[in-house]
């Protein structure tokens, strides 16, 4: 007995060891893209509480866009894996040249619909007009990036498919340092340089105009497309796609390949999309509490959504080795793959509570001067903490039946999950409440269906992944599809 449980302790620790090998530089990568967001949002703040505003509410329509083609793109991640775990690495070149065709279209579509949807959508949802106004050029400016990143995504999705997951990683870093800088330009112009660097500027960068939200959107577009060109070339240059041979020719559309991609990718992709989707519609049912609200409901989101990336990475890296195992014929290992990723995600899920606990007070300040959206803010990440576990479980688990290839019931799941119960309770909490207990909760009440949306996703997906794990390791399933 004892010697037993020694062999799974040591089949633990090294299988842990390649998961947080893998997850680490995704995290970091997820983190230099979550801070992009997080200074738009601390400097579009300290310019105005409209400016900011109006970013979050431009945020909560362009970021469910890109996640729904990050996700799309995301189905070629177990396809690399499981065909580099098998050894047929002459296959993987033909399918991330359909996945960058894929992206293309996805960019083109996301960008159009930017361009023309968006003040509709704000009349429809009763967004103030001075916010709706700058946030309509903010989110027109963002559009130009659309194809970029999505390119990027293709790329990023292949690289991790290869086990190489630190490019993105510098890559990404690079976005944020480029984002940085030309966010303070174009958001505070001339005046924000002199009061930066003195008035020895020259003219001519003194006389900057201040653009707010619409220089926020552009910094946007310009990182997104640094961070594809730069990826572009360094899979050109890198030798550690040697083997894939991935620029060697151009591979035109082929039906069949991108058939399989949207098989994998479209369901991950509208899941993901649900879910953002989910935080999008509850941005813009609070937009009509004001402008406080709105401000509160997004700095408390960023926080915990940037804490989120450290679950959300080893889920992705999740995905990555139980394909690379089910690819090599290893079904039971696969099956021991997944269930020790629930572990390590529960113990990932454990520190962000810690840390919601010690440093959001101080976080929260750095948000934000006012004092009114500081403790509204502090309230809703109170409520965030108790989620911690279930969407850290629920996430991990989508990642390790991404690596099944089954993707069609975490799209159901979530549907369920997240707009029945998380959006729809929410709403009647927030809205309505229960009139024989209470009245309206507000914001509050729309996080409280946070809460129970993610408990029962992580539920439903548990017992997916039981089901279909098993029925792999047990030889009852051969191909792991829905």
């Amino acid at each position: 007995m004892s010697s037993l449980l020694s062999s799974c302790l040591s089949r633990s620790r090294k299988e842990t060891r390649l998961l947080v090998r893998l997850g680490l530089p995704i995290c970091g990568a997820q983190l230099a893209q979550a801070g992009m967001g997080a200074t738009d949002v601390i400097m579009t703040g300290r310019l105005s509480a409209t400016d900011l505003a109006a970013v979050s509410v431009g945020s909560s329509l362009w970021m469910p866009l890109m996640l729904f083609m990050t996700g799309t793109l995301m189905g070629l991640t177990p396809i690399v894996a499981q065909l580099l775990g098998g050894g047929q690495t002459q296959r993987i070149r033909p399918n991330v040249h359909q996945a960058l065709w894929v992206a293309l279209v996805l960019g083109i579509i996301a960008a159009l619909l930017l361009w023309t949807t968006v003040m509709p959508i704000f009349r429809l949802m009763g967004v103030p007009q001075g916010v709706a106004t700058l946030s309509a050029s903010y989110l027109a400016a963002v559009a130009f990036g659309m194809p970029g990143v999505a390119m990027f995504q293709a790329l990023r999705a292949f690289s991790d498919g290869m086990n190489h997951t630190r490019p993105s990683l510098w890559i990404s870093l690079i976005g944020l340092g480029v984002n940085i800088p030309s966010n303070f330009v174009l958001i505070y112009g001339g005046a924000g340089l002199t009061g930066l660097f003195g008035t020895w500027l020259p003219e001519p960068l003194q006389s900057l105009p201040a653009l707010g939200a619409l220089g926020c959107g552009i910094a946007t577009a310009l990182s997104m497309w640094v961070m594809s060109l730069t990826m572009l070339i360094y899979t050109q240059r890198s030798h550690a796609y040697d083997p894939v041979e991935l620029w060697h020719s151009p591979t035109p559309p082929r039906r069949a390949m991108i058939a399989e991609l949207l098989y994998v990718g479209l369901p991950i992709g509208v899941a993901i999309f649900v879910e953002v989707t989910l935080f999008t519609l509850i941005a813009l049912f609070i937009a009509s509490l004001g402008e406080i609200t709105v401000a509160a409901h997004q700095v408390a989101l960023n926080f915990t959504s940037i804490l989120f990336m450290l679950p959300l990475s080893l889920g992705m890296a999740l995905t990555v080795r139980v394909g690379n195992t089910l690819g090599a014929g290893r079904t039971q290992d696969a099956r021991f793959v997944a269930w020790n990723g629930m572990a390590v995600c529960l113990l990932a899920a454990l520190l962000n509570d810690l840390i919601l606990w010690l440093a959001s007070e101080p976080v929260v300040a750095l948000y934000t001067h006012n004092i009114e959206v500081q403790q509204l803010a502090m309230s809703l990440i109170g409520l965030a903490m108790i989620y911690q576990i279930s969407d850290s479980l629920q996430v991990n688990m989508a990642g390790a039946l991404r690596g099944y290839k089954d993707t069609r019931i975490i799209m159901a799941i979530t549907l369920i999950s997240y707009w029945l119960v998380g959006l729809g309770g929410g709403h009647w909490l927030g809205m309505v409440g229960i009139p024989a207990l209470f009245g309206p909760l507000g914001v509050h009440g729309y996080w409280i269906g946070l809460i129970a949306g993610l408990t029962l996703a992580a539920l439903l997906l548990g017992i997916r992944l039981h089901r279909i794990s098993k029925a792999v390791s047990d030889g009852r399933l051969a191909t792991p599809h829905s």
